[in-house]
């Protein structure tokens, strides 16, 4: 993986112009700590850093074309780079042997066009010197970022936000409507950041900017669309098996050695098992453990490195760590961020960059094979709205009577009853469709930032006639939530720690396949993740199949009865912003209580305060 600059300003000196870019650079050397430089090309100057995986010798960027027109800066992996470079033979001269220079020729032999032919991860700038004009383009789901500011006369890009600040024009101001989304979401929403003047590119888009005229197209190229369902279901047991398979395949192709990421869950497990049982290669595998044993998952994990004789490595996470929690939120991700497991991910990240410098995930398989609860619990809200709302009332009262247990929800029913109850409310306040899993309600939102507003509009989602309910949260899910949240925080977790992650699950094949699939075929009964049992039954113990759904959850609610609710109460009194500090204090007393679990509020609530009383408000 690497980090990329691109900043076009004629009313700058080209030395302060490279002045900008060093310290963009800089701010980015954790993506790219083998290599790095800048092309001064007229009123631009292209920049990159590099961590080197394919071709370690060469492919050095920017990249210039033989002719000294364009330049490039890409960030990514194009797994089927060999072929194309292939295909492009007749039509190019190539000097390296890695897959940036096999881009390079793809669009100027084919133009956008190429990017159809693509499969892997990616992010770029492609400058062109003789019409002053930029191309952006960003994988299909996602996987890499690309922020940029733009205007008529003057353009910047980076990969982080910190560092495109180092380039910006002048101070930054934060979006309002986009604090509102990120108090309903947790993150924010394709196309928006935290500030006003900034945005990213879209996924599976791209982008051309024209020095006077601006931004001039921001295009798909591609989209998540149904395709034409298998004729039968045994049909689409032995399509999935190869496609899995040769997408594990492609995401070995490297010049270093790759690991994988192994929490003990079906899908990392999943990805562990192809590698040593499917493809017979050598795996190192890491996984994150917590003293707290309602969140630790070692011995599952460990009993999949048994299965599949991994060389097995371990660390464990006894509380949180301030000054790390602080660098991410704002050294890494530039703006607020409610996901607590960005710090067990960074964690896990730097166990594995001690060894290698790539590892595979099992990042998209819920989303793409139903293996969230929230789909579960989309089941039990249908019958449940069928009851009178009398004795939904009384459930509902009742329930809430209770204390809330700071248990994991895998470990309590009435936890689960609580989060239901919570969910079932949500579902009724909401009078759109479904954008993403909510942290704060609409009523919770109104207490604890009144003067926020409204939000911005949800992207469109493709229409698609024949989903029910549950097939929509999905195509949603995959569109929205994985980007913006379980993407982002894999990205910027694994390169502060200069690791390469790689999602087998995201091959553009598999998400098409599994979006071809019937609801019914992924669901039995409460239960997702039907296909990749009936395709891989024999491939893990049983053990692991019949483990309830944890995810990689952090203990958080010990945290803030302990220190992290003292800082809390000090970013509080620091500067609330838009918030109610009267409702966080009330938050606070009842999670400190052990009557309601607040802890995912008050970690979003944490978030956003570390980031606009350390770097939020521009001076």
């Amino acid at each position: 993986m690497c980090g990329i600059g691109f900043l076009f300003d004629p009313a700058l000196a080209p030395e302060t112009r490279a002045e900008m870019m060093e310290g963009c650079l800089a701010r980015q050397i954790h993506r790219g700590p083998d290599a790095g430089g800048a092309a001064h090309a007229g009123d631009a100057t292209v920049g990159h850093r590099r961590l080197s995986i394919v071709d370690l010798g060469g492919s050095a960027q920017p990249m210039w074309c033989p002719a000294g027109r364009y330049v490039l800066s890409f960030n990514g992996e194009i797994y089927n780079y060999k072929a194309l470079r292939e295909r492009l033979t007749p039509a190019w001269d190539f000097r390296t042997e890695g897959d940036t220079e096999v881009l390079l020729a793809g669009l100027l032999v084919e133009g956008t066009a190429f990017l159809q032919r693509m499969e892997g991860m990616w992010a770029f700038v492609l400058y062109d010197n003789a019409e002053r004009s930029a191309l952006l383009a960003r994988d299909r789901m996602g996987k890499k970022p690309l922020y940029y500011e733009a205007a008529s006369r003057r353009m910047c890009c980076a990969s982080e936000l910190p560092a495109l600040r180092m380039l910006a024009a002048g101070p930054w101001q934060e979006d309002l409507r986009s604090t509102s989304d990120y108090f309903s979401y947790g993150f924010y929403l394709p196309g928006f950041t935290a500030y006003r003047a900034v945005r990213e590119v879209l996924p599976g888009h791209w982008l051309s900017w024209r020095a006077g005229q601006g931004v001039e197209r921001h295009v798909p190229y591609w989209s998540l669309q149904i395709g034409m369902q298998p004729r039968t279901q045994d049909a689409a047991i032995q399509q999935l098996r190869q496609l899995l398979v040769q997408a594990v395949e492609r995401r070995l192709v490297a010049d270093v050695e790759v690991g994988a990421f192994l929490s003990g869950g079906v899908d990392s497990s999943l990805v562990c098992g192809i590698v040593r049982h499917e493809l017979q290669q050598p795996l190192k595998s890491f996984t994150i453990g917590f003293s707290d044993p309602g969140f630790d998952e070692r011995s599952y994990a460990r009993e999949a490195a048994r299965t599949f004789s991994t060389d097995h490595h371990e660390e464990v996470l006894t509380d949180w760590n301030e000054c790390q929690l602080e660098k991410l939120v704002l050294a890494h991700v530039g703006q607020p961020f409610a996901d607590s497991s960005l710090l067990p991910t960074w964690l896990a990240s730097h166990a594995a960059a001690r060894h290698v410098k790539v590892a595979l995930s099992g990042d998209g398989a819920d989303e793409l094979f139903s293996g969230y609860q929230r789909y579960q619990a989309r089941v039990l809200w249908r019958w449940y709205m069928r009851l009178p709302r009398v004795v939904r009332t009384s459930v509902e009262k009742a329930v809430r009577q209770l204390p809330e247990p700071m248990a994991h929800h895998s470990r309590s029913l009435l936890k689960k009853a609580h989060l239901f109850v919570g969910a079932a409310q949500a579902m009724q306040e909401d009078a759109g469709p479904y954008v993403a899993p909510r942290i704060c309600s609409v009523a919770q939102l109104r207490s604890l930032a009144p003067g926020l507003g409204q939000g911005h509009t949800p992207p469109g989602l493709p229409e698609v006639a024949e989903l029910d309910d549950i097939q929509r949260m999905m195509f949603a899910d995959a569109l929205i939530y994985l980007p913006q949240d379980i993407l982002l925080k894999v990205d910027r977790a694994s390169m502060a720690a200069s690791l390469e992650s790689r999602a087998p699950f995201l091959d553009r094949e598999v998400v098409e396949l599994a979006f071809s699939i019937p609801g019914t075929w992924h669901r039995g009964g409460f239960y997702g993740k039907r296909m990749l049992r009936q395709v891989f039954s024999g491939l893990l113990p049983d053990r692991i199949w019949k483990r309830r759904k944890q995810g990689f959850s952090t203990p958080v609610y010990e945290w803030f009865r302990g220190e992290l609710g003292v800082r809390l109460e000090a970013e509080i009194d620091s500067d609330p912003g838009p918030l109610n500090p009267v409702m966080i204090r009330h938050m606070l007393a009842e999670h400190r209580a052990a009557r309601r679990d607040y802890a995912a509020q008050l970690w979003m609530v944490t978030a956003y305060l570390l980031w606009r009383n350390g770097c939020g408000r521009d001076t």
